[in-house]
């Protein structure tokens, strides 16, 4: 049962807390001819079933007897987001502070047991509903594309690394910018800034929230913003490059801005696009969502601004070449 002061979203439509870049960096990536395919190939080749069963083996299932509390928020999550399917939570020993969602048809959950033996219930509702967001954005089957190929070995995957790398470069760019989408709905489920802002201090290394404070850490996130010399960009953006997460200050100042923007406030009072509803100009919004996408990398040749610019040829062939190669693994 919630609790009696929480907001609940009936027919919310997961566009209503999407980050413009990550909607225009998935449908940058939906452009590149084949890519569909070679999701349901790599899909195939290394079966959601594959990776439901092993989690089943090597991991504590989440349910009324184990870890309870997990098992409630997932309840209290499903019912504030009025959503139809309550996916399966796995908690699995790990000390890092992470989380994941896997699958197609049927995508579950994995916490790190780090982060349910440190984090505090309301910091732990703030990570489920971050993966939760992920599932009902639709992500989680191109993050399951995105760790097998970086997970896979060359010797299962019979490719130069060149042709792999393209591809991963792309998924690796949208996986990032879905992380602020994902941290919308971290918010949305808290309904208090705090402990989003504490998830976010403590996944950057301060695991002691005594030892820190949120006001320096903002501080250090405009500093890290203020140096934008020509050489601190090429720093940035190449320590960056196969990040799967953008960086904590990055995803804290995003944050910040959208809990004091009409589009978190709206969303609160009631005002937001529901499921099944026409969309009045679905053109306008992405056109928008491209605008915001290629202002934010300021001409930057990264993968899925020339996959929006339409000069993605050569990650076309890359992935169409995979995609045959793959076809040809799968072949009796």
């Amino acid at each position: 049962m919630l609790p009696k002061n929480t907001v609940r979203f009936p027919g919310i439509d997961p566009v209503a807390w999407e980050h413009p870049a990550d909607r225009a960096a998935l449908s940058a990536l939906r452009q590149v001819r084949g890519l569909d395919e070679l999701v349901g190939t790599f899909i195939s080749l290394t079966t959601e079933r594959s990776m439901q069963l092993m989690h089943y083996a090597s991991s504590v299932k989440v349910g009324p007897t184990q870890f309870p509390r997990v098992n409630s928020l997932v309840d209290d999550l499903v019912e504030t987001f009025d959503w139809g399917y309550r996916p399966t939570v796995f908690v699995t020993q790990s000390p890092f502070f992470n989380a994941h969602v896997f699958g197609a048809k049927e995508p579950f959950i994995v916490l790190n047991s780090s982060l349910v033996r440190g984090f505090d219930i309301s910091e732990l509702k703030v990570v489920i509903a971050h993966e939760f967001g992920h599932l009902m954005s639709g992500h989680a089957l191109y993050k399951t594309l995105a760790w097998l190929l970086a997970n896979a070995s060359l010797g299962v995957i019979p490719l130069g690394e060149v042709l792999v790398n393209a591809l991963q470069a792309a998924l690796a760019e949208w996986d990032r910018k879905s992380e602020l989408s994902a941290d919308r709905v971290g918010l949305l489920a808290s309904q208090a800034q705090e402990p989003s802002f504490a998830v976010l201090m403590r996944m950057a290394g301060g695991e002691d929230l005594a030892e820190v404070n949120l006001n320096d850490f903002f501080a250090q996130a405009r500093e890290f913003e203020e140096k934008k010399s020509l050489l601190d960009g090429l720093h940035k953006m190449l320590n960056q490059a196969w990040m799967s997460h953008p960086y904590p200050v990055v995803r804290l100042q995003e944050l910040k801005a959208w809990s004091l923007s009409g589009g978190y406030t709206g969303i609160l009072s009631g005002t937001y696009p529901k499921r099944g509803e026409p969309r009045p100009d679905l053109g306008a919004e992405a056109q928008d969502a491209f605008n915001y996408y290629r202002k934010a990398v300021d001409g930057a040749e990264d993968p899925i601004s020339k996959l929006a610019s339409g000069i993605g040829d050569g990650i076309e062939k890359a992935v169409g070449e995979l995609g045959d190669r793959l076809r040809n693994l799968l072949k009796p």
